[in-house]
């Protein structure tokens, strides 16, 4: 295991949450400190406050992945005798890097809400509000016939044929290629100035846009022509639909109180707020975590019987009660779910690629709110 330093770690994170991902304007990125220093512990944190820049310095951080962004709104002074002032003066002495993951870790395959539905059990789900789409690509490919199933493989490593629930899906047929080298070529196959027919191979796949890079150097890498010949094209068919919360059906049927109880529990929530009628009956549920407020109608639209979100408005309540949507609210501290499971992604990661660093669940409990 070779020793790491901050930018490669962001890289890796950025590789699973990318930054392209988060809602126009959202503060996301490195905040505090600086990335290039070796990095041997990380703590992830739902929040920075001066307890948690305590934590970080008592257990020999240097750097810390948040979810809120410590520094949100512009600031408008740096005084050290206030509280946000002394976190980040406790956090530059220490020399201890905060980098902030907020709505592209929403929003990520795999990531916050994900892990909300998850934890919830919920079945069948697709994404709830649609923030976007990536765009799907074809690549063909003309290959000697010995170096086709090398080149496939090679390919389907990296994420190309991805079709539903199927994987390395491809389409080929044979063909004759033709070419001449010319005098400073050093053709695999044929001889200098002479016009050559070869036996080969048109390997057709599709691919999401955001891999093209990584694919074209897979592909390249195990085709054994000096000049490969190939082809990228755009399609018009739907991509990877992304964007924020899940929705998705409960294993079993729960009445709205069953339902509260049982979102209390999984998502450690400090109290519950319920809108609605608690005998009706849910089977579809929708969760966005934080504050849903806004997309409420889109739970409705989309036929949830409950929406799981946090810190709703009077008068968004009264709004969707009206409208016959129930909704469970366990606060806005439940994203803290994401402590355990960034920490557990990013030493994944980093294990794969050699890399020797310790992440760090936080384990100060931030959530502002007692319930008597």
């Amino acid at each position: 295991m070779k020793k790491a330093n901050g930018h490669e770690i962001i890289h890796l994170f950025e590789q699973f949450s990318p930054k392209r991902l988060a809602m126009e304007g959202d503060k996301i990125g490195l905040q505090i400190g600086r990335l290039n220093q070796q990095v041997k512990n990380v703590l992830v944190a739902l929040d920075v406050t001066e307890e948690v820049a305590k934590e970080a310095e008592e257990k020999d951080v240097q750097l810390i992945i948040a979810h809120h962004p410590p520094i949100y709104r512009p600031l408008a002074n740096l005084r050290t005798d206030l509280p946000q002032g002394r976190m980040i003066e406790r956090l530059l002495k220490n020399d201890i890097a905060v980098y902030a993951a907020h709505t592209n870790l929403d929003v990520t395959t795999g990531g916050l809400n994900d892990w909300l539905a998850d934890a919830l059990h919920l079945e069948n789900r697709e994404v709830l509000v649609e923030t976007g789409e990536i765009p799907l690509k074809k690549l063909v490919v003309f290959a000697p016939m010995e170096a086709a199933d090398s080149i496939r493989e090679a390919i389907g490593h990296i994420g190309a044929g991805a079709i539903g629930n199927y994987r390395n899906c491809s389409f080929s047929v044979e063909g004759t290629g033709r070419f001449q080298p010319e005098e400073d070529a050093n053709p695999y196959i044929g001889t200098v100035g002479k016009l050559e027919e070869v036996r080969e191979v048109r390997i057709e796949t599709i691919f999401p846009e955001t891999i093209e890079k990584p694919l074209m150097k897979a592909m390249l890498h195990a085709h054994p022509y000096e000049e490969p010949a190939y082809d990228i094209y755009p399609l018009s068919m739907k991509g990877e639909v992304y964007g924020l919360g899940r929705i998705g059906y409960l294993p079993e049927e729960m009445t709205l109180k069953e339902f509260a109880h049982f979102v209390k529990n999984v998502l450690d929530a400090g109290g519950i707020r319920v809108i609605g009628n608690m005998d009706d009956t849910v089977k579809k549920v929708a969760v966005l975590g934080g504050d849903g407020n806004k997309y409420y109608p889109w739970a409705l639209r989309k036929g949830a019987d409950v929406y799981v979100t946090g810190d709703m408005y009077y008068h968004t309540a009264i709004d969707a009660k009206n409208e016959g949507l129930n909704i469970v609210d366990p606060g806005h501290h439940v994203e803290q779910i994401m402590k355990k499971k960034v920490a557990e992604t990013m030493a994944n990661l980093c294990n794969e690629r050699g890399l020797s660093v310790n992440f760090i669940p936080s384990s100060v409990r931030t959530d502002p709110f007692q319930f008597l």
